[in-house]
């Protein structure tokens, strides 16, 4: 049986700004090594890990439309150039988009176990996750749907939790029940117990089996999944599938709409005591990051003077903090944050402010991805804009013409590189001369 990768890469992350932006999530950030975490993602299952029977097949990632440019370039950069990027025209949860990626693996005829995998989370021990998916495989050859959970670490409160049922042969446990996000009494409860374990949804299963089970639980989500992928249309890297279909398609996650509807004894949960973190904000960037001898993460071009357990992160410019404690400053070419750490929660109440007062600030990069390449606002005034444009090898701008935008009169060009460019000249004859 060959193992199909499925990232899921649809969401947008507000806690971690202003590096994440609505267009610009947290998963295509390089937040911890050189790699984002898409790419880490994508990397941490490949044609390398040795299975039983089959093959490592290329990944399908399943993505929003507004990055799916930069989304496909990552991939080509971490050397996934046949991997397929399917693209949901509205958010509609994990088990909708989970159910596409099962009807395109099962599209050729074949029935691979599907791994779901998030794409934001940060794994730093490769080989062990590769160990206990292998390990896993064998439950989905039998037709279970297995789970993978984390072994606490402390009493989290901002997590669902997986109660852990009688063991089983292979290292797996029955599932016993999921769990709500707890209260830190219960959460400590849970830890002192050892049989919860944290829900990181992760997740691996035949995608016949998933799709067999939707249909007992969820017949109309399959419905209006099947109905927009047989609207679908393939372009370049990307799958798009039925705008209307999808449209009304309901809204639900994996463990809502299947997991816990699971006849007993389908469903395995795997305990993985690796490091795993889905760095849901600022703070447990700092928890997991590389300190120096006074307890602070710094990257980029940074200047730390008794200075202590404080996140410092630099883009553009060089930072410098001097006599702080337990603080966080993230600076990009457009914004800086600075906050205590203990407060990071609330920097969703700055991302809604900039949101209501309808600043691009909330949504975007002064960076935009094209499939050509990217341009750069670098500045702007009321007459004037001034973009740097880099276009990637080989590719080429489209031509355009606006009818109904005043253009300016006088366009100022400066080239480095090599390339080929033509212009083209129009002028308006004016009544007379016409």
């Amino acid at each position: 049986m060959s193992l199909q990768p499925v990232i899921l890469c649809g969401g947008s992350g507000t806690r971690l700004w202003p590096l994440s932006r609505e267009q610009y999530p947290k998963q295509l950030l390089a937040l911890s090594g050189d790699q984002t975490l898409l790419q880490a993602t994508a990397c941490r299952i490949d044609p390398s890990l040795t299975l039983p029977r089959g093959a490592v097949l290329p990944p399908i990632v399943v993505s929003n439309d507004s990055y799916r440019f930069i989304t496909a370039e990552q991939l080509h950069q971490a050397g996934h150039t046949q991997s397929v990027v399917v693209l949901e025209p509205k958010g509609r949860n994990t088990a909708p988009a989970l159910t596409l990626a099962a009807l395109l693996a099962l599209d050729d005829g074949n029935d691979p176990a599907l791994l779901v995998m998030p794409a934001d989370h940060i794994i730093s021990d490769v080989a062990a996750f590769r160990a206990e998916v292998t390990r896993a495989l064998p439950y989905a050859e039998a037709d279970k749907l297995v789970t993978f959970g984390i072994r606490p670490t402390r009493a989290e409160t901002g997590y669902g939790y997986i109660r852990s049922g009688a063991a089983l042969a292979g290292g797996g446990n029955e599932i016993a029940s999921f769990v709500e996000k707890p209260d830190a009494q219960t959460a400590e409860k849970y830890l002192t117990s050892g049989e919860y374990l944290w829900n990181a949804g992760i997740f691996l299963m035949r995608a016949s089996v998933w799709i067999a089970r939707l249909r007992a639980v969820r017949p109309n989500m399959l419905q209006a999944c099947q109905d927009a992928f047989d609207a679908r249309s393939r372009d370049r890297d990307f799958l798009r599938v039925g705008v209307e279909a999808f449209s009304a398609c309901p809204a639900d996650s994996i463990d809502y709409a299947v997991m816990e509807k699971l006849p007993a004894g389908m469903g395995v949960v795997m305990p993985y005591a690796g490091d795993w973190s889905d760095v849901g904000a600022w703070d447990a960037l700092w928890d997991i990051g590389s300190k120096d001898g006074e307890g602070n993460v710094q990257r980029g071009d940074v200047i730390a003077v008794d200075t202590r357990n404080s996140l410092m992160m630099s883009q553009s410019r060089m930072v410098a903090c001097v006599g702080v404690e337990d603080i966080v400053v993230v600076e990009t070419p457009d914004a800086v944050l600075v906050a205590d750490k203990n407060r990071i929660q609330q920097v969703k109440s700055v991302v809604a402010r900039l949101k209501d007062e309808k600043r691009t600030e909330a949504d975007a990069h002064r960076k935009i991805y094209r499939p050509w390449g990217y341009y750069d606002s670098v500045d702007a005034g009321e007459r004037f804009q001034v973009k740097r444009l880099v276009v990637n090898p080989g590719a080429s701008l489209s031509l355009q013409m606006h009818h109904h935008r005043a253009e300016p009169s006088e366009w100022a060009l400066m080239l480095s590189g090599l390339g080929l460019m033509g212009f083209m000249a129009r002028r308006r004859r004016n009544a007379a001369q016409a």
